[in-house]
C-alpha cells in the first residue's frame, strides 16, 4: 500500500461523487453544529494559518460524525474588505474579479485538504443573496433604535482612506500600513451595543469559552459601579457631569480634565487660551486611545481658562484639557483628585495644582497620593465617615440638590459601523431634502454595488463618484435623493453568518426562524483569540438583539469556543515575507500527501499554543504512516502462524488497544491532538511487536489492525480510507463507528485512588495508572460522592500526589 497525493485525488473524488458528507437534514441523529471563523479570501492560495485553523477541526468534526451525531460543518468566505479594495488601487484588477477568483483557488485548496464541509451551505458575503441580509440586519436595528447616526471623533488613516476601530491602531500608525493616525470629526453610523452591555457581561461566566477571552471581555466591557456627579461652569450656562467610583474624594477635588475633543471645551474656553487649547487639541488627533490611556505615557495638557463651580464647597475650579480623557469614555471628563489618584497626581506636580489630602488611613500617616479607602478627613459635615459610608451619604446629598445620582458606568462604546470603502455591504439609507434621513424598504432591497466605479486614493468612497448609485428617488416623497455612500464595517457581515449557513439559500427571508432555533447555538466554535473583543462580542450582541426583536429564541451564539495556537516560523518570530520565516503548505502537501502534512501539525504542535515551525518533523510523521502501510501490506499478504486459543500475549495488546481507544476518544474531543496521535503511535509499536512474535491469535490481530486504522480516520482520512479498502473492509471508514473500549479489559493498569476532604478520606476512585492530571480530575469530580459533599462549597486548594492521593482543601 502507497500513499501519496494520488490517493488523496482518488478519494476525494469518491467521496464527492457519493455526497459522503452532505448533511443530511432529516437525519434523526444528535446534531452537532461545527464551525470555524471563516476566511478572508485575500491571497490566492492557503496559507499555514488556514491549514492550523481547518485541518485539525475538521479532524474533530470527523471524529464526533465518527461517534454518531449528525454533524453540520459549513464553510464560507469573509470576502468583503479593504485589502481588495487597496489591491485595486495598486492593480487595476477590480475588488470583485479578485475576490471571486481568490474564493474559486482556495475552495478547491479546502477540498484538497479533505474538509468535511457541505459547500452546499456556503456563504459569501460579498453576493448579493447574502449582503441583501445584512442590509435588513441594518434595517431591523435602525427601525429599533438601535442604529444611529452622529458626529463623533473616529480614527482615521490617511494612506487607507478610512476610519479605523482602536483595535485597528497599533502604537499611533494604521495595523495594515502602518501609517501614522489622525482624530477627525465625522458624521458616522454606530450600532447601540452599549444596550447589551450588562447582559453581555453577565452571560460571560456560564460560556464554555477560554478563560483568556472571558476575561478581555469582561475587560472591554468594564462595568463599573458609581456616581455622576454634575459641576455647573462658572459664569455659563452649563454643566459638566463626571463619571465616579469614588464619591467619597469629591472634597479633594482642585480641577475637572475634559477630553480634548470634547464639544464643551469650544464653548468654554477663553479667548486667551484659544491658540493654547487648539494648537494641543491638533497635536492630540496623532495619538491613538490606546496609547493615551497608557499609564507610561507622560501627561500632558492645557488651562482652558474657565472654571467649575464645587458642588459640595462652592469653591471655583480650573477645567483643563489632558490626553489621557476620552471622549467615548465615561462622559468625556473627569474629576481630578491628586492626594488620591496616581495620574492626577502626576498631573497636578507638573502643573502646580492644588493636592488636598481628604482619605486618612487607620495610622493617619498615608503617603500621598494614597490610593485605598480610608475615613474621611477635610471633608465638612463627611469627616469620620468610612468611605463606602461616605459614598453613600455624599451622592444622597448631591441627589437633594439635583447635583448627582447613582449609577453604573460601561467602557463598551457603540460599535461604529460607517467604513469610507467601496468593497463593503452598502448602507441602506436615502437622504432626501424634503424628508430628512430615509431607510430604504425591504422590498428595494439589496441595495446593489455597482460594478463601474473609479478607485482612487482621495479619501471619500469610489461610490461617490458613481451618480449611478448615488441618485435615487426618495421612497417617502418620491422626490429626487441621494444614498448614503458609506459601506458597513466587513464585521457586520460576520456578525450573523452563522445564523445564515443552515438557510443558505432562503430568498424569502434572512433564515427560518424555526429552523435556526433548532440548530443553534453553535456547538463548537473554532478560532483566533485575536477577535475576543471585536467579532466575538459583535455577534453576541447581534444575537441578543435578533432574540429580543422575536427572530430567536437563545441569546448566546456559540456554546463551545476553542482558540487554535499560531504557528510561528523556524526562527520564532510570527511568519510574514519580510522576515524570510513563511512555509508554504503546497509544498509539502505535494511531496507527502496532504494527510502527512495534517497530521503533522497535529503531532508536532499543541492546537491551543501553536510553536515555531520545524521541517524535520514532518519526515517523521511520513515515515510512521509508512509503517502502517509496512505493517498491512504484510498482514494482507503473507501467512501467519497462527494459535488456537488466545494467551497473556493477547491479554497485553487488547489492554494497549482498549487504553488507546479511550485516550484517544477523551484527546480529540479535547482538541489535544497531539497527545491523540502518540497515543496511536504506541499503540503501531505494541502491535508491530505483537505481530513480530509469532504465533500470532489471527482475530486479536485483525481486530487491532482494524482499530488502529479506524483511530486514525479523522486524523488522516485519505490514508485510512485506502488502509481500509485494502483489508477489505467496506465503504467507507468514515461510516464506520467511532471503536468502543471496554473497561474489563482496562485493569491491567488500574489502580484505586483514595479522594481526601480537608484530610479526611471521603471516596476511592478507580483510575488509569498513567491517566493524565486532568482527566483524573475530570474523574475524582465526576464521582456522585464527591460532586455531593462538594455542592455550594468553594475548592480552596488542591494536591495530586500521581497514582498515590488526590487531596481537596475547602
Amino acid at each position: 500500500m502507497n500513499y501519496s497525493k494520488k490517493t488523496d485525488q482518488k478519494w476525494q473524488k469518491i467521496w464527492k461523487d457519493t455526497e459522503i458528507y452532505k448533511y443530511q437534514k432529516d437525519d434523526e441523529k444528535e446534531k452537532l453544529y461545527v464551525m470555524e471563523m471563516f476566511s478572508y479570501p485575500s491571497g490566492a492560495n492557503l496559507h499555514l494559518g488556514h491549514w492550523f485553523n481547518f485541518g485539525p477541526s475538521d479532524s474533530f468534526a470527523r471524529f464526533k460524525k465518527m461517534q454518531g451525531y449528525n454533524v453540520f460543518h459549513p464553510m464560507g468566505f469573509d470576502a468583503f474588505g479593504l485589502p481588495a479594495e487597496n489591491y485595486a488601487l495598486k492593480t487595476g484588477i477590480h475588488p470583485s474579479d479578485s475576490t471571486l477568483k481568490n474564493i474559486e483557488i482556495m475552495m478547491k485548496q479546502l477540498e484538497e485538504m479533505g474538509g468535511t464541509f457541505d459547500w452546499d451551505y456556503s456563504v459569501q458575503t460579498c453576493n448579493p443573496d447574502y449582503y441583501k441580509w445584512t442590509q435588513w440586519l441594518f434595517l431591523q436595528l435602525y427601525k429599533n433604535g438601535l442604529a444611529y447616526k452622529k458626529k463623533a471623533s473616529v480614527n482615521w488613516c490617511g494612506s487607507c482612506n478610512t476610519v479605523l476601530a482602536n483595535e485597528q491602531v497599533i502604537d499611533g500608525h494604521c495595523e495594515r500600513c502602518e501609517t501614522v493616525i489622525v482624530k477627525k470629526q465625522l458624521e458616522q453610523w454606530f450600532f447601540k451595543a452599549t444596550a447589551y452591555a450588562g447582559e453581555l457581561l453577565d452571560e460571560l461566566p456560564d460560556l464554555d469559552w477560554p478563560d483568556i477571552t472571558k476575561k478581555i471581555q469582561t475587560n472591554w466591557i468594564g462595568r463599573s459601579f458609581g456616581a455622576e456627579i454634575t459641576f455647573p461652569v462658572a459664569d455659563k450656562d452649563l454643566q459638566i457631569t463626571v463619571f465616579t467610583t469614588r464619591a467619597d474624594t469629591l472634597n479633594g477635588v482642585t480641577y475637572l480634565v475634559l477630553a480634548p475633543e470634547s464639544n464643551i471645551v469650544d464653548a468654554i474656553t477663553t479667548e486667551s487660551q484659544a491658540a493654547k487649547v487648539e494648537s494641543y487639541r491638533r497635536l492630540v488627533q496623532t495619538a491613538s486611545e490606546i496609547d493615551r490611556l497608557s499609564a507610561k505615557r507622560e501627561k500632558t495638557g492645557v488651562f482652558t481658562g474657565a472654571y467649575a463651580v464645587h458642588p459640595i464647597n462652592g469653591e471655583a475650579i480650573p477645567i483643563w484639557i489632558a490626553d489621557y480623557v476620552l471622549e467615548g469614555y465615561g462622559t468625556g471628563c473627569v474629576m481630578a483628585v491628586p492626594a488620591h489618584d496616581t495620574r492626577d497626581f502626576e498631573f497636578a506636580q507638573k502643573y502646580g495644582l492644588p493636592i488636598n489630602q481628604v482619605i486618612e488611613n487607620e495610622t493617619n500617616d498615608a503617603v500621598m497620593p494614597y490610593t485605598e479607602y480610608g475615613h474621611l478627613v477635610n471633608s465638612g459635615d463627611f469627616d469620620g465617615l468610612s468611605s463606602e459610608e461616605a459614598k453613600d451619604k455624599i451622592v444622597s446629598s448631591l441627589q437633594d440638590k439635583g447635583y448627582g445620582k447613582k449609577t453604573i458606568n460601561f467602557r463598551l462604546k457603540d460599535w461604529l459601523v460607517s467604513r469610507q470603502r467601496y468593497w463593503g455591504a452598502p448602507i441602506p439609507i436615502i437622504y432626501c431634502e424634503s424628508c430628512g434621513d430615509v431607510a430604504v424598504p425591504e422590498s428595494q432591497l439589496p441595495i446593489l454595488l455597482p460594478y463601474d466605479v473609479e478607485f482612487r486614493p482621495d479619501g471619500e468612497s469610489p461610490l461617490k463618484r458613481s451618480e449611478e448609485f448615488m441618485n435615487c428617488t426618495c421612497p417617502k416623497c418620491g422626490g429626487k435623493a441621494l444614498r448614503e455612500a458609506d459601506t458597513l464595517d466587513t464585521f457586520v457581515c460576520s456578525s450573523w453568518y452563522f445564523l445564515r449557513y443552515p438557510d443558505a439559500h432562503n430568498t424569502e427571508k434572512p433564515f427560518d426562524t424555526e429552523l435556526i432555533n433548532k440548530m443553534l447555538p453553535v456547538d463548537v466554535y473554532v478560532g483566533g483569540k485575536e477577535h475576543a473583543a471585536m467579532h466575538l462580542i459583535y455577534a453576541r450582541f447581534i444575537t441578543k438583539a435578533l432574540r429580543d426583536l422575536g427572530y430567536l429564541n437563545f441569546g448566546e451564539p456559540f456554546k463551545k469556543l476553542v482558540h487554535q495556537g499560531m504557528i510561528l516560523g523556524s526562527d520564532g518570530n510570527k511568519m510574514s515575507k519580510s522576515k524570510g520565516n513563511t512555509v508554504s503548505p503546497n509544498v509539502f502537501v505535494d511531496k507527502y500527501g496532504s494527510d502527512v502534512f495534517r497530521l503533522y501539525l497535529m503531532f508536532g504542535f499543541s492546537y491551543i499554543d501553536g510553536g515555531p515551525w520545524k521541517d524535520e518533523g514532518i519526515e517523521s510523521i511520513s515515515k510512521y504512516l509508512k509503517r502502517i502501510s509496512n505493517l498491512i501490506d504484510k498482514f494482507t499478504t503473507s501467512g501467519y502462524k497462527c494459535k488456537d486459543t488466545p494467551d497473556e500475549a493477547e491479554k497485553k495488546l487488547l489492554f494497549v488497544q482498549h487504553s488507546t481507544v479511550k485516550a484517544m476518544e477523551y484527546d480529540i474531543g479535547r482538541f489535544q491532538f497531539n497527545t491523540a496521535v502518540a497515543r496511536s503511535m504506541e499503540f503501531l509499536n505494541e502491535l508491530t511487536k505483537y505481530e513480530s512474535s509469532e504465533p500470532v491469535y489471527y482475530d486479536t490481530l485483525f481486530e487491532a489492525i482494524k482499530t488502529l486504522i479506524i483511530l486514525l480516520a479523522p486524523l488522516a482520512p485519505h490514508f485510512a480510507e485506502e488502509a481500509w479498502e485494502t483489508i477489505g473492509g467496506p465503504y467507507s471508514v468514515h461510516n464506520v463507528p467511532w471503536p468502543k473500549y471496554d473497561e474489563t479489559l482496562l485493569r491491567l493498569n488500574q489502580i484505586e485512588l483514595p479522594v481526601q476532604i480537608n484530610g479526611k478520606v471521603r471516596s476511592v476512585v478507580s483510575i488509569a495508572a498513567d491517566a493524565p492530571d486532568e482527566q483524573v480530575k475530570e474523574q475524582v469530580y465526576s464521582s456522585d460522592k464527591i460532586s455531593a459533599i462538594l455542592k455550594d462549597k468553594k475548592v480552596k486548594k488542591e494536591i495530586y500526589i500521581k497514582g498515590k492521593i488526590y487531596n481537596i482543601v475547602l
